[in-house]
């Protein structure tokens, strides 16, 4: 009876009421396009409404892609429990954490994420967990160093209570204060105290790692390999810190891995990591699937590995095309109501999983569970080992490289074999494949593992898997997979915007746009609608500049762009900007969230569409040019602790800002829409133009930090050549603006 149960259910999401909402707005833009065609065809050319048609036609074009990745959404709703009544072996898992700054990404975190994952609910000797420091950090290797003999007392601890959060700065969050569980045993609060003594002192020995290694490094010692390093330019260091020998521990492995790194070779940043990363543990442990997670993202369901194996073991033939499963990008302690809108909560509900009713949600790396086959190149068509005795040995040093071992392993993982004996005798090889020259003339990069090209490496190899014929699945558990931590400070949310608009647009503008994939590929349709919807994020800056500068250009110049309040036509955008906004606030409650958060979330993504999105833009343009390369941008990572006194939360909803230029656009709409107002109602123009009026007033409101930026001191208030600039580019624009009227 339990082999004919489903391991997974999918549902149909019904949502009249969104769709409706989604073809009354998109009726409302085609009818706004064709008012300007229409005043165009009677009036004549005219370079104001010209500027209108174009912004309101690519609008249409935007909403358009979002019906159609709306128009399907579904749910999937795995079982594990019966997964574990069938007479299967449970495959093995390695699973991939990747960090590169000490300072930015602190080791406190990435030693909680470790810790978390391994104590998933997973026979331990499945697992091996893999830690990548690009940053060759010797406070890295030894906070894991010192965080493993913790694991040995807190793994069987959470395994012995059935621990949920076993990220331990999460489960002792509370202080002092024990569980509120009375009916737990005295045997239990003893063992809880002692485990949260533990980790204090670990936390402790932390924050002191830079003292305490300092005269550890001499020669010989376990840090002697980091003594006096140069992170840019250094030999690999593999650490073999816990080797589960004949699966007895129940510990998984843990790895260390500092791949080499030198001036003369790119390393192709995190792109490159991945890459080495799969070569080691193919020679290492060579699990047929992977579990990778950015370093802030831990394990908040224990049970998330058994829920993935219910879509792969799935024996439905649909199921057995899934590429990779991917779990959303959920946070903990996000600012109350959504400040810096980057906890995409309606994104993930609507756009996701409308995304899961066609080929499946893109690969957001992290949180995603993946086929190792599949990395190496396999395609659905391809039933049987793709190595076999046809394949020439030059096609193999073209594909893998030219280690012999690596080979022999990858021919294993296409079988998903990984019958491999102890770690320690296959060091030496994991070295050479670690190397920064071994991929040169190899398919690393282009047709095998994580494809280069782009700083959103991520989505371009989802969309390279897609493109053979793929699909993939969104699990959405409840508690969520893994948690992470969203930036909290302006500057690092829109350097995290730029770098995912640079790196979308890298893709678009490549030979693996999904147009491309679509008429040269098996990439569906609908799937291409939904890339070409997420590529196109940093494009939209340029229309919304431009639109955002027609109503302060009607203000000043006493013309207008929209129609008079005398017109009929004036409903077609009054009734636009309502039933937008209705919907908005719908998907909001909808979701959980308040007003505030709504509002927050409309007030950047007018932020991050003219400032980060657009220097986006910027960078790619360049590159396009051949006159810079783009640069990947880690972003800062902020630990919590029990010990904060809630003034950190409290900071973080004021706005800071920094040097950065990409202030200085935002800073510019602002003063030409302050401008603009003050010249209607001097010049009692505002009869004239009232929506223009409320076009720059809404945009005020939005840039309204801003404003109070203007004003602040240190780093709440803008900075004062930042401010310069702004002034001088508001100017030119209003000098432009008084010029073309004297015309």
């Amino acid at each position: 009876m339990a082999k004919s149960l489903s391991l997974y259910e999918k549902t149909a999401i019904k949502r009249p009421t969104q769709r409706a909402l989604d073809f009354a707005i998109f009726f409302l833009l085609l009818s706004l396009v064709g008012y300007r065609f229409m005043f165009l065809s009677s009036h004549g050319f005219s370079y104001l409404q010209t500027m209108a048609f174009l912004c309101e036609s690519w609008f249409s074009f935007v909403w358009l892609l979002a019906i159609i990745i709306k128009w399907n959404p579904v749910d999937y709703k795995t079982y594990p429990h019966r997964l574990l009544k069938r007479e299967v072996e449970l495959p093995a898992v390695d699973i991939f954490v990747t960090t590169a700054d000490p300072v930015l990404e602190p080791p406190i975190i990435t030693v909680n994420t470790v810790l978390s994952l391994m104590a998933m609910d997973y026979p331990a000797k499945k697992l091996a967990c893999y830690v990548s420091d690009d940053g060759c950090s010797p406070v890295t290797f030894y906070s894991l160093r010192e965080a493993l003999k913790f694991a040995k007392i807190w793994v069987p601890f959470c395994k012995k209570y059935e621990v949920e959060v076993r990220a331990p700065f999460r489960y002792f969050l509370n202080g002092s204060k024990l569980p509120h569980d009375l009916e737990r045993p005295a045997e239990f609060k003893k063992e809880w105290k002692m485990m949260k003594e533990e980790y204090e002192l670990l936390e402790g020995k932390i924050e002191e790692a830079e003292e305490t290694i300092c005269g550890s490094r001499e020669p010989g010692g376990e840090l002697a390999d980091f003594f006096n390093i140069d992170t840019k330019n250094h030999p690999t260091i593999i650490k073999i810190l816990w080797e589960n020998k004949e699966g007895i521990s129940e510990l998984p492995h843990l790895i260390y891995l500092s791949r080499e790194k030198s001036l003369k070779h790119p390393h192709h940043s995190k792109a490159g990591t991945m890459n080495v990363m799969t070569r080691v543990s193919g020679l290492l442990t060579n699990a047929p699937y992977l579990l990778n997670v950015d370093c802030d993202m831990f394990a908040n369901n224990p049970q998330v590995v058994k829920h993935a194996m219910c879509v792969f073991f799935n024996s439905e033939v649909d199921f057995k095309e899934i590429g990779f499963v991917q779990s959303p990008q959920c946070f903990y302690d996000g600012l109350k109501d959504d400040v810096y809108g980057n906890q995409l909560v309606v994104v993930y509900e609507y756009f996701t999983r409308g995304i899961m009713g066609l080929q499946g949600p893109l690969y957001s790396g992290t949180g995603c569970f993946h086929r190792r086959k599949i990395i190496y190149g396999q395609s659905p068509h391809h039933t049987t080992n793709i190595i076999n005795e046809k394949t020439s040995e030059k096609e193999l040093l073209k594909s893998f490289g030219y280690s012999q071992a690596f080979i022999e392993s990858a021919t294993c993982a296409f079988d998903e074999n990984s019958d491999l004996k102890s770690l320690l005798d296959n060091v030496e090889a994991a070295d050479q494949v670690a190397r920064c020259g071994y991929e040169n003339g190899t398919s690393w990069g282009s047709k095998v593992g994580w494809i280069y090209g782009s700083t959103t490496e991520d989505v371009q190899t989802g969309l390279m898997i897609q493109k053979k014929g793929w699909r993939s699945i969104y699990i959405a558990l409840d508690p969520p997979a893994f948690l992470g931590c969203a930036p909290s400070q302006l500057p690092n949310s829109l350097t995290q915007q730029k770098r995912w608009a640079t790196g979308l647009l890298e893709i678009l503008f490549s030979k693996n746009c999904p147009v491309f994939a679509t008429l040269f590929g098996n990439l569906q349709i609908k799937q291409c609608a939904a890339y070409l919807w997420l590529l196109t994020w940093g494009l939209r800056s340029i229309p919304e500049l431009c639109y955002a500068a027609l109503p302060a250009y009607c203000l000043i110049t006493n013309s207008h762009f929209l129609p008079n309040v005398q017109e009929p036509t004036i409903y077609i955008p009054i009734s636009l900007f309502i039933v937008y906004n209705f919907q908005q606030l719908l998907q909001y409650y909808e979701t959980g969230q308040s007003i505030r958060a709504w509002w927050n979330n409309q007030r950047m993504g007018r932020i991050n569409t003219m400032c980060a999105w657009f220097f986006g833009v910027v960078n790619v343009v360049l590159k396009l040019l051949g006159m810079s390369e783009t640069v990947f941008e880690v972003t800062k990572k902020e630990t919590s602790s029990s010990k904060d006194d809630g003034k950190t939360d409290t900071d973080s909803r004021h706005f800071t800002f920094d040097e950065s230029p990409k202030f200085v656009m935002g800073t510019t709409i602002l003063l030409v829409h302050v401008v603009a107002l003050l010249i209607s109602l001097i010049g009692e123009r505002w009869r004239s133009g009232v929506l223009e009026m409320i076009c720059s007033l809404w945009l005020v409101l939005c840039f309204w930090p801003f404003l109070k930026g203007l004003f602040g001191k240190g780093s709440y208030g803008l900075p004062l050549f930042t401010v310069c600039k702004s002034v001088v580019m508001a100017s030119v624009f209003v000098h432009l603006c008084h010029r073309t009227t004297m015309n």
